[in-house]
């Protein structure tokens, strides 16, 4: 995988290189955000980026009995998580980056990693599964090409 990560940032360097730098922040820009939407889409499906479910979510009493919206959904996570206000994105005319920022990224951490926190502020403590929210993959790469070339295509 980090030979292909390799291959990716020589191939995409020497194209991104050609492009004047108003033009470039406004590519790399893009290809984050078209990262962005695709994580988010994994995160909804519950689904990590090597393609495995997420552990089920341990059942909770008030779950099974509430009526309601959260019952509807299955008890789905991260539904905030997953949102343009926490998966933000960072980008500037060499580099984007992808990810949780502020108190969200704790959390995000916790979960991704699969580590203990305290599930309320004085409640107990839980050893969370991991669940991993972002990554890189085959797919990304290339969606990242694709992203790329077409802006490429329509700029000329």
């Amino acid at each position: 995988m980090s030979d292909d990560l390799q291959r990716l940032e020589e191939w995409a360097g020497a194209l991104i290189a050609k492009v004047q730098p108003a033009k470039r922040r406004q590519l790399v820009r893009q290809v984050a955000n078209d990262l962005r939407r695709e994580h988010a889409r994994l995160i909804a499906q519950q689904v990590a980026p090597d393609g495995t479910t997420y552990p089920a979510r341990k059942n909770r009493k008030e779950l099974r009995s509430k009526s309601g919206r959260i019952k509807r959904q299955k008890a789905a996570m991260f539904n905030k998580l997953r949102t343009n206000a926490y998966l933000q994105v960072q980008a500037d005319a060499s580099q984007a980056s992808v990810g949780f920022l502020g108190k969200v990224a704790r959390i995000a951490r916790v979960h991704h990693e699969g580590l203990p926190d305290r599930v309320a502020p004085r409640g107990p403590s839980y050893k969370y599964p991991a669940r991993p929210l972002l990554g890189f993959n085959p797919a990304d790469v290339m969606l990242v090409r694709d992203s790329l070339l077409r802006h490429i295509a329509s700029a000329q």
